[in-house]
């Protein structure tokens, strides 16, 4: 039913004119009721259709919601997002994506909520994920790597959000080491990633995205309300999220696909390209020193680079980092 179902979308946006009920069902090899009835299901998913006897159906418009319809409608993509699963309302879509790998479900399969009760980000931290206000989405992932290249896989998601932010507003967004996406200093994007390996080889990792979108002032929880806003409190105006993950997953797709052909050399000049605070002075704690350190970049293995004030050089994978601005530490 679900391959069927993204058929029919897949030939109805191929044509600018009408399709007959005929070609669909010689196309799809499914009778000329069961194409009615895909058609029905469209209707009610909010789609308008124009059926004109002797000439056939086209959509008119898709509706303006998230849906698995709605998302695979116009998303140009080779293997994410394929398979895909979309729900009102979900515990996490982390354990969700993790029951599918273990099922055996397919690199690039895409799991959306439209509202997290239990999301959760880094160091089991809950991620605040109201209904039909943000991104709350996970994809899996089976990439032929050893698992010390996992850390490079949250680097590369992070240019991927910062990339989309950049082109489709005027918001400069940076990223803070090692995966929080920030505007105006203010975090509105973070990403969470979960490994199953074996010593030598990724089974597979789930990439967990949230993204604050359309909330509004008082509606980002007052104990953070300090330090984490939207894209539409940053930019003032409302961002369709259809088109924000359809945007997401295809630049997704064309930077991993560059990745495993080219290495991460481009990642990471990306990466620091929106390094949050990177060439400036910071306060740096770890569990040996505190220390003033200018931030230089990354490394491959996902460490932050410092220079401390004598000009030695550090590799910090775990430190308490005071940014200086909204009381951030990573």
């Amino acid at each position: 039913m679900e391959s069927t179902r993204k058929q029919l979308i897949d030939l109805l946006k191929e044509q600018d004119s009408h399709i007959s009920g005929q070609q669909l069902s010689e196309a799809l090899d499914i009778s000329r009721t069961a194409v009615w009835k895909h058609m029905n299901e469209l209707k009610k998913d909010g789609y308008e259709i124009e059926a004109i006897q002797r000439k056939g159906y086209k959509i008119v418009s898709s509706p303006d919601k998230v849906s698995k319809n709605t998302l695979q409608w116009g998303l140009n993509t080779k293997w994410i997002g394929q398979h895909l699963y979309h729900y009102p309302q979900v515990e996490s879509t982390q354990d969700i994506v993790h029951q599918l790998a273990k099922e055996g479900k397919p690199h690039g399969t895409v799991v959306i909520a439209d509202e997290q009760v239990k999301g959760k980000g880094r160091m089991a931290r809950e991620w605040h994920s109201p209904e039909g206000k943000g991104v709350w989405m996970s994809i899996l992932l089976r990439p032929d790597l050893p698992p010390v290249q996992a850390p490079q896989l949250t680097l590369l998601t992070a240019t991927v959000l910062a990339n989309v932010m950049d082109k489709r507003s005027a918001l400069v967004p940076s990223i803070k080491w090692p995966n929080d996406i920030l505007v105006h200093h203010k975090k509105v994007a973070g990403i969470l990633t979960e490994m199953q390996a074996e010593q030598d080889r990724i089974q597979y990792v789930v990439l967990g995205i949230g993204i604050n979108v359309n909330q509004e002032d008082g509606e980002i929880p007052s104990m953070i309300a300090h330090k984490a806003s939207s894209l539409k409190m940053e930019s003032g105006e409302k961002w369709d999220i259809q088109e924000f993950v359809q945007s997401i997953l295809s630049t997704f797709e064309k930077t991993y696909d560059s990745f495993i052909e080219e290495g991460f050399q481009e990642i990471k000049q990306e990466w620091e390209r929106y390094g949050y605070k990177i060439g400036e002075k910071v306060t740096i704690s770890t569990m040996r020193r505190d220390f003033k350190a200018t931030l230089l970049g990354i490394e491959a293995d996902g460490a932050l680079l410092a220079k401390d004030e004598q000009g030695e050089m550090e590799k910090l994978y775990s430190a308490e980092i005071h940014w200086g601005e909204g009381g951030y530490h990573a």
